[in-house]
């Protein structure tokens, strides 16, 4: 294949903010209407939103059990250590549900990567990483997959949520090809 001509089928844009990636779905759900495409990515769906929430998080020891309880506007994520406020909570869910839409409407494969957070409270057969973005993250998601590093070269790939797979891992390796 030539590269040039590969690249030259590659739309990318590099979102500032939570509201800027949102609207680039937006920009983007219109041009897939007019040309084919086969797979829309975006890469690490979170971080702009941990970003641009980072002042409206509390961390789940900084708030006594009583507010927790007693607070509606907020929910916890998968990790157990962060609150997040209901704003974040709807506008995350509205870049996923826009993001399903438009891969449904375009006949396309879905595909976001994530970050992960440390969970050392997760206790001894748990995994010590959880994904990061909570439970309105994770519903979104058909199929979910955990990549690691596994010893000297060798890496894991893990399904953990699959509807018609059972949970497994694989053992790969990645080379780097000079021509």
């Amino acid at each position: 294949m030539d590269p040039g001509a590969v690249l030259d089928n590659i739309i990318y844009a590099r979102a500032s903010t939570s509201e800027h990636q949102y609207n680039l779905l937006l920009g983007l759900a219109a041009k897939m209407s007019e040309e084919p495409f086969k797979l829309l990515i975006v890469h690490l769906v979170i971080v702009l939103f941990r970003v641009d929430f980072t002042g409206r998080e509390l961390a789940e020891r900084q708030v006594d059990p009583q507010t927790i309880k007693s607070c509606k506007s907020l929910f916890c994520s998968l990790s157990g250590l962060r609150l997040m406020n209901s704003e974040l909570q709807q506008k995350l869910a509205q870049m996923l549900s826009r993001f399903i839409k438009i891969a449904e409407e375009s006949n396309v494969a879905g595909y976001m990567t994530n970050q992960v957070i440390a969970d050392p409270g997760g206790g001894v057969s748990s995994d010590p990483m959880k994904p990061a973005g909570g439970h309105v993250l994770a519903c979104a998601a058909t199929v979910r997959l955990m990549f690691r590093k596994g010893r000297r070269v060798h890496h894991v790939s893990k399904v953990f949520d699959a509807p018609n797979l059972s949970e497994a891992e694989a053992i790969y390796f990645l080379c780097q090809i000079f021509l």
